[in-house]
């Protein structure tokens, strides 16, 4: 096992290689630059600050430096966020978007597991018919619909919960109960899905229908036996699924105002904030 994670840990090394020299050229590519709206920079300013920031080197020195800079761990002064680097700026909210994710997740996982659990037990009912017509508009609507609809439902007309922000202190935690919610939908609706389908592979098994024959209680059968070859395909989704929270994250920050990595991923791209 420890050779395995070691072997699929060094496999990430190329992939991460390659992203990060894609991000870096396609980021340039680009028309505009970290000062193209400043418009009131005189030509003699505006060189003097692209000589500090070497941005008036040829492009593959850039990246050169810009890589050597990488594996030293140091991302270097934002271009638009003065006073702090860039370092600053991920240690203080990345922080914020991994509560939101392991919130996200919890939820998925909790919800999901549930509703394929009860689906398969209910097949062919009215419960089946409800969760799995739930799970495919789960897994439809994408996140950017989703996420204002339940601010409209229950923000605006119920006020049952906050519009937006972020708090963690006395009844501030409310506040991430909408974002993570919105995040887990899609989620959850995949993991109710395959709960459901190897729910139903496993109590058609052998071993199942010879712990019935034995008499054994039906929860007893479901949560002891059951569950156990059911969790398969669910913990293999849990890795992809966490990764696709943590990128869709950057749409619920922006619409419920989480002061996470998402808000700086979107300006950045705008202000073409190379760091």
């Amino acid at each position: 096992m420890t050779k395995y994670i070691v072997n699929r840990l060094l496999g990430m090394i190329p992939t991460l290689f390659i992203i990060v020299t894609l991000s870096f050229f396609i980021v340039r590519i680009a028309p505009g630059g970290p000062l193209s709206a400043e418009r009131n920079l005189t030509e003699v300013v505006r060189r003097n600050i692209e000589a500090k920031y070497h941005l008036d080197e040829p492009l593959i020195k850039q990246y050169g430096r810009y890589m050597f800079d990488v594996m030293r761990g140091d991302l270097g002064p934002s271009f638009k966020y003065k006073d702090y680097d860039v370092n600053y700026y991920i240690f203080t909210s990345l922080p914020k978007s991994i509560v939101l994710g392991l919130c996200a997740m919890a939820i998925s996982v909790t919800i999901g597991m549930g509703i394929g659990i009860i689906a398969a037990v209910k097949q062919n009912s009215w419960i089946d018919y409800l969760s799995m017509g739930l799970a495919v508009i789960g897994i439809s609507i994408p996140l950017f619909v989703i996420a204002p609809i339940f601010q409209l439902i229950f923000a605006v007309k119920l006020k049952w919960l906050p519009t937006s922000g972020w708090y963690t202190t006395g009844e501030g935690y409310l506040t991430i109960i909408l974002p993570a919610v919105s995040l887990s939908f899609e989620y959850f609706a995949n993991i109710a899905r395959l709960t459901r389908s190897s729910m139903l592979e496993t109590l058609r098994s052998d071993y199942i229908r010879t712990a019935k024959a034995k008499g054994m209680k039906r929860s007893t059968i479901i949560f002891k036996h059951a569950m156990k070859g059911a969790l398969l395909p669910v913990v293999s989704y849990l890795g992809p699924a966490f990764a696709g929270i943590i990128t869709g994250s950057v749409v619920v920050e922006q619409i419920f105002r989480v002061p996470g990595l998402g808000k700086f991923f979107v300006q950045s791209s705008f202000n073409r904030d190379y760091t």
